[in-house]
């Protein structure tokens, strides 16, 4: 009877070490899809800020004595240097709002948010691809 009972004991070793061979299927990996909660994407266009960022980066490019405002004198020739049309003078004057002779960051904000009022035609903050000027689907008008 010791032979049966080698063999049971041996079945049931063989029978576990299958078992423990043997794995769950782990589930394949589910793609991300999204939710109802996902957060919308940011809305197309050029917000204010932005708009006044880039347009600061150019302007201040006149400033070539680097102390932070544009004198009538760096206008000028930053004008010339672009071929721009009109007067630079002119053009000045419009800007300077406080006719101390320099164009400052806080002058050139004003303006700046002037002009994104008036092109934002919708008031909805931004200023899509048809409120751009110079953007293929803008209207035609003056700058």
């Amino acid at each position: 009877m010791i032979r049966p009972t080698i063999f049971v004991v041996a079945l049931g070793l063989q029978t576990a070490a299958a078992a423990a061979q043997t794995t769950t299927p782990t589930p394949a990996p589910t793609q991300a899809t999204p939710s109802a909660t996902a957060p919308a994407a940011a809305k197309p266009g050029i917000t204010l800020a932005k708009f006044e960022a880039r347009r600061e980066k150019a302007f201040m490019a006149a400033d070539t004595d680097g102390d932070g405002k544009v004198s009538l004198a760096e206008w000028t020739a930053f004008q010339t240097g672009r071929k721009a049309k009109g007067d630079p003078a002119r053009s000045f004057a419009r800007m300077d709002a406080n006719h101390d002779g320099f164009i400052d960051k806080s002058e050139l904000d004003a303006l700046l948010a002037k002009r994104f009022a008036r092109l934002d035609k919708n008031s909805d903050g931004t200023l899509g691809a048809d409120e751009r000027p110079g953007h293929k689907t803008a209207p035609n008008q003056e700058q």
